[in-house]
């Protein structure tokens, strides 16, 4: 029987270090570039603070909710069902750089449906895995209806089209069907039935096979498909060891686009130096180690799979960010968790760490 032993500190403390961190650099990326649009330096910040002060109000509550609530039909299917309302929805608002990844209200109000998915994913998962750990050789009546859904997210999100997000949140699902006990043949056997599909999602459309080429060979199109990335490793390598100091980066300066968002850990890297960029490094990795100290030492299989899917998928994200901005996999729009400007990331996320702050006060 697990026994209380309070929420987990090290989890509570780092991730109100790296949203803070975040607000700190989001204001340092997004000043100059505030100013020029919204003549007002604080514009993007203090959007991101109104979130962050929020998303740290649900993280504390939710931290006292006990996550067995979510083990309900109830919970369950209404969640599921509005998830994929708003990821149908998205579609009937305009669009914004050829995308349809935000609902939007007026001009005070943005949400990004995307980020819901990804808690709701991982709850109806474990929800529909903890009771079938036996199963997990019966692919018709285990694996095939556990894709479902997120093959259906998958889908929705691809078609935004938001291809980074969707292949997070395949990974995270082929993770959490490997830790329930799915055998690895099944997961080759998915991926190979994928790969043509990926292979033409990314060759097919014209504007990613131009970032696929120039991933390959960045100096093809230095003005082109390969600005942001040749953006993004000037600000890396003119960081050095301790960087420029901050607010004193120069790539922020209408040089390095969504340097608030997306590439936000180049203007770290720029301004803090490697030092700057290995510190951020460490907190998602202590990050990482109290989530998956929480999923495996939990007793409750369903505990024990939110817990595991939260922090791969916080995880995953993170290192699929740094990875673009270190020009190590193909570009792709995924901010960097708790610390990107963007207020739906910044909040879903703090809310599926008040879930798993929950879940390590009842581990042993």
């Amino acid at each position: 029987m697990a026994r209380r032993v309070g929420v987990d500190k090290w989890m509570f403390f780092t991730t109100l270090l790296l949203v803070v961190g975040g607000l700190v650099m989001v204001f340092s990326a997004s000043a100059v570039v505030a100013q020029a649009r919204y003549n007002s330096p604080y514009s993007f910040v203090g959007k991101q603070a109104w979130w962050a002060l929020l998303g740290v109000l649900t993280m504390v509550a939710l931290m006292h909710v006990d996550y067995r609530v979510y083990k309900s039909p109830r919970f369950v299917y209404p969640a599921l069902c509005a998830t994929t309302f708003l990821l149908v929805l998205v579609f009937f608002f305009p669009g914004s750089h050829n995308t349809h990844r935000w609902i939007r209200f007026g001009g005070f109000f943005t949400f990004q449906p995307s980020e819901i998915a990804k808690p709701v994913m991982i709850i109806f998962l474990a929800w529909f895995l903890h009771t079938r750990l036996d199963a997990m050789q019966d692919w018709k009546r285990t694996l095939l209806r556990a894709a479902i859904v997120p093959v259906v997210f998958v889908l929705l999100i691809v078609r935004q089209p938001d291809l980074g997000t969707a292949l997070v949140l395949a990974g995270v699902t082929a993770m959490m069907l490997i830790l329930a006990g799915m055998e690895w043949k099944y997961l080759v056997g998915a991926v190979a039935a994928v790969l043509p599909l990926l292979a033409t999602l990314l060759f097919w459309v014209s504007w990613r096979r131009q970032r696929m080429l120039v991933f390959l060979n960045p100096d093809a199109d230095p003005q082109g498909a390969g600005f942001h990335i040749n953006q993004s490793l000037i600000a890396v390598g003119s960081g050095g060891l301790t960087g420029r100091g901050y607010m004193e980066g120069v790539q922020k300066l209408f040089y390095l686009p969504e340097s608030s968002s997306d590439f936000i850990f180049a203007n770290i890297a720029e301004e803090l130096g490697f030092i700057g960029a290995i510190v951020t490094v460490l907190l998602f990795v202590v990050l990482g180690v109290c989530g998956l100290r929480a999923a495996f030492r939990s007793q409750d299989p369903f505990a024990r799979l939110i817990a595991f899917g939260i922090t791969t998928g916080i995880l995953l994200q993170a290192f699929f960010n740094i990875s673009v901005v270190l020009s190590l996999v193909p570009t792709k729009g995924i901010p960097l968790p708790l610390i990107s400007s963007g207020g739906t990331s910044l909040f879903f996320t703090l809310a599926s760490i008040g879930i798993l702050l929950n879940i390590t006060k009842k581990i042993e």
